[in-house]
């Protein structure tokens, strides 16, 4: 099927005809995190035919936002990652991203949450001006899904997998999203069994106030 224009002379209906397709912000989200195989933005995306990718990623390729790259032997695979002109992006997805949480509302049971997605979710949500004075490394845990944040003066860097040595270890599940969007207060997630912590309990509402849904 022809993609359709929206023949228009303006900025905002290019970006638009250049990324606003089904599935193609998504594709953006995940590459911001950092460069990702086929088979690794087919999994990081559940629910995306496969032909669908493939036609997307043609797409953000032939309008310069995303290259492959191939990695160097052994490994010999193909990694699709962002231009410099794709990278520009990253505010927008971000803002996107807040905006979007505001209305989020509670997950569906087929709702996926992927790793990706909970990395751009922190970054999109991080108040540095908040967080100019914090030093701390969060470990949060998902399910599944395990992220360490660290937090210096300002900075925030956030990865995949267990913290060395965190300050605070947050379990918790969609009550995360309260929590950021003060819908329910540190106190009270710990005390009704949503989120567990271990650490300083003082220090989840240090992460409620530097990570949160304005």
């Amino acid at each position: 099927m022809a993609r359709q224009a929206y023949g228009q002379y303006c900025g905002l209906a290019h970006a638009l005809d250049i990324v606003g397709q089904r599935w193609a912000l998504l594709i953006v989200r995940d590459l911001l995190v950092g460069p990702r195989r086929y088979t690794d933005l087919k999994h990081g995306l559940p629910g995306i035919p496969s032909n669908i990718l493939s036609a997307r990623l043609k797409e953000l390729e032939d309008a310069d936002v995303i290259a492959r790259r191939a990695l160097p032997r052994p490994s010999n695979a193909v990694v699709y990652e962002l231009t410099d002109y794709g990278n520009a992006l990253e505010d927008a997805v971000k803002s996107l991203g807040r905006w979007g949480a505001r209305t989020l509302g509670e997950a569906d049971p087929d709702d996926a949450v992927t790793v990706d997605s909970m990395v751009m979710a922190l970054r999109s949500t991080f108040h540095p001006d908040v967080a100019r004075d914090v030093t701390v490394t969060y470990e949060l845990r998902l399910g599944p899904i395990v992220l360490s944040a660290r937090i210096d003066r300002g900075e925030l860097e956030v990865v995949e997998g267990a913290a060395d040595r965190p300050d605070l270890v947050i379990e918790t599940g969609p009550a995360v999203k309260a929590l950021m969007a003060r819908e329910i207060t540190p106190e009270d997630a710990i005390a009704l069994g949503s989120v567990s912590v271990t650490g300083d309990p003082a220090l989840l509402a240090t992460f409620a106030e530097v990570f949160s849904i304005p």
